[in-house]
């Protein structure tokens, strides 16, 4: 049984995330202990136990010590299986962090996987929903694994109730080299805020900051297309609003994200965004620095080699917990280096 110190490191829920998802992967019994101690409240939050309760029923698995507030888990893997799963975090619980930990096994289904998952879509410490479907699928097509996400309703904090449903089908994975980015070939984006606020234009005015934050950026790295960033007024159970923006490149695609809070300007928030963007287009690196940590497991399944605009904490945390299951993923400046391992 592998045994993973959760206070280590990052110190946060990733540990657990992903140590739930190569043990799936695997096959290989898993105990994470100290969980979440880095953190002013410890142990499970409802988030978390969604997630291991999820990869559970995915793989079969027995869980010993699942409970809310737990410190330590026990976690021993069965068979992969496909069908149908409900996932309800019944708090804004991160969705997007939930998929984090379910898609990859899912991708070693026998037959197609599908997901609902109910809670926050754009809420805080999460990508958003947006940035998974635009720039973390778009990534990992890139191995081969064929998925879809759908937003079927956002959910803000605190109330959540943002719904998503995903298909996963089965995939052979292959490995990647993406070091340089390329040519800029688009500017995309999503402005989206609660129905509430469109009388304030919100959505409008994120995009203006936005606008203003990366046009001479871009004209200067000689991208002359337009912006498209779409504007959406949504129904939801909390108020909340958001940006994401993204660049296609001839190799890769890039992103950021960043969301609206009370008392905060508009214009304030798409200028945020777009300025995490322009950084991370200025390391002339291939991947961002969300992506950087969350390409990881893939790497260390598929093998690889990718750069990144930042080696984060969680980037680093990551490469250390995938290699407690036996890959070999090492970091090199600034690029992730992952050698094949055979799959159990």
């Amino acid at each position: 049984m592998i045994e993973i110190d959760g206070s280590k490191g990052e110190g946060g829920g990733q540990i657990l995330r992903t140590a739930v998802s190569m043990s799936a992967v695997t096959g290989e019994s898993v105990k994470v202990y100290d969980i979440r101690a880095g953190r002013d409240k410890s142990g499970l939050m409802a988030q978390h136990f969604s997630a291991v309760e999820a990869v559970a029923a995915l793989c079969n698995a027995k869980v010993d010590g699942l409970v809310l507030g737990s410190d330590k888990i026990v976690f021993s893997p069965g068979k992969i299986r496909a069908g149908k799963y409900n996932i309800d975090v019944g708090t804004a619980g991160s969705t997007t962090l939930i998929l984090q930990s379910l898609m990859l096994p899912a991708f070693f289904a026998p037959a197609q996987v599908s997901l609902q998952v109910i809670g926050g879509t754009d809420v805080k410490w999460s990508p958003s929903i947006d940035y998974v479907r635009y720039v973390f699928l778009p990534l990992i097509k890139k191995f081969g694994c064929r998925s879809s996400v759908e937003l079927v309703g956002r959910g803000y904090y605190p109330a959540g109730g943002g719904k998503v449903t995903v298909e996963v089908m089965p995939s052979k994975l292959r490995g990647i080299e993406i070091l340089k980015p390329g040519k800029i070939l688009s500017f995309k984006g999503s402005s989206h805020a609660h129905l509430g606020l469109k009388g304030a234009k919100v959505a409008e005015r994120q995009v203006k900051g936005a606008e203003y934050a990366v046009r001479n950026a871009l004209l200067d790295n000689g991208f002359c297309g337009g912006l498209k960033i779409s504007q959406d007024y949504v129904t939801a159970q909390s108020y909340g609003s958001g940006i994401t923006l993204w660049v296609e490149t001839q190799n890769s695609i890039l992103g950021a994200d960043a969301l609206g809070e009370k008392g905060r300007k508009a214009e304030d928030v798409g200028i945020e965004a777009g300025e995490k963007l322009l950084e991370d287009l200025a390391s002339h690196a291939a991947l961002d620095r969300y992506m950087a940590d969350q390409i990881v497991p893939y790497l260390a399944v598929a093998g690889g080699e990718v750069s990144v605009s930042e080696i984060t904490g969680h980037a680093r945390t990551n490469v250390d917990v995938v290699n407690m299951f036996g890959y070999d993923v090492s970091i090199k400046g600034k690029r992730i280096i992952s050698k094949p391992t055979p799959m159990r």
